[in-house]
């Protein structure tokens, strides 16, 4: 018996969600209920899923998009089976003209603006060079509801709306940007204005106060110590005047000798005594 390439296919699919139904893991059975998905564990705290990065919205974030649409939409023309005339050639050359803007104008405009997301003046040339951008399209959009077939027309309209709200976007965007720098900069001058009065209030104040006169420090005083007095040695004989007084009669008085009172004359004093 010939099996048939169709059920020998079904035949090989069935096989193969057997043997996966066969490996697959069981669940573990459990008497207790199992906890929800993002129910709180032993801990009590639930799962912290991880918090994604808010995107930076660029210039080119918010027009990529539709100038993509704007691409599609061009490519997509069939001008051949406009009604000729003056108005499908000049709507030719716009087209021509805005694909060859896209691959050479747009890509570094928009870079430059993506280089500094907070720049105003980075992405100033961007939008101006948007707004020439759109009014050329519009005109090919405007040609085509008057000669282009009915099948053509929703998909230029569609891109026009596209591009539209994505540059009024772009604008609202710099407008925000503008209005916080500019609150930032009110900030900053108020508060330097605030720093440069403090000081000056400090500087009057510092000038109004009399400067105080630093006294000059006392010298330490050096300790002196008293030198102790010298005291007489013991049992030493006072020394003898060098002179004894002279009596009144002008002879000098002799020393009484060892053993004589002090107040007794001696025999030879008295003879001398005696006048001649």
């Amino acid at each position: 018996m010939r099996i048939s390439p169709a059920a020998y296919v079904l035949l090989l699919a069935l096989v193969g969600g057997t043997g996966s139904a066969q490996t697959a893991p069981a669940a573990p059975a459990s008497g207790g209920p199992q906890p929800a998905a993002g129910a709180p564990g032993k801990s009590g705290a639930p799962d912290a899923a991880p918090a994604a990065a808010s995107p930076v919205n660029t210039p080119s974030s918010l027009l990529r998009p539709s100038l993509s649409a704007v691409q599609e939409a061009l490519n997509n023309l069939k001008l051949d089976k406009w009604k000729k005339g003056s108005v499908r050639d000049e709507a030719g050359d716009h087209v021509n003209s805005l694909l060859k803007d896209m691959q050479a104008n747009l890509p570094p405009l928009m870079a430059a603006a993506d280089a500094a997301p907070t720049s105003v003046s980075q992405a100033l040339p961007l939008t101006k060079h948007l707004d020439a951008f759109y009014a050329v399209l519009l005109r090919v959009e405007e040609a085509a509801r008057v000669i282009a077939p009915g099948d053509q027309i929703p998909p230029l309209q569609q891109a026009l709306l596209q591009l539209n709200q994505s540059r009024l976007a772009l604008d609202d965007r710099l407008q925000a940007e503008a209005a916080a720098q500019e609150k930032q900069m009110v900030e900053m001058q108020s508060s330097l204005k605030a720093a440069q009065q403090a000081v000056a209030q400090a500087k009057s104040a510092a000038a109004a106060t009399p400067a105080q006169t630093c006294k000059p420090a006392t010298p330490a005083k050096k300790k002196t110590t008293k030198k102790p007095a010298p005291t007489a040695a013991p049992n030493t004989p006072a020394k003898p005047a060098a002179s004894q007084p002279a009596s009144p009669s002008g002879t000098q008085q002799a020393k009484p000798a060892a053993g004589q009172p002090q107040g007794q004359k001696s025999p030879a004093q008295g003879q001398q005594q005696k006048p001649q």
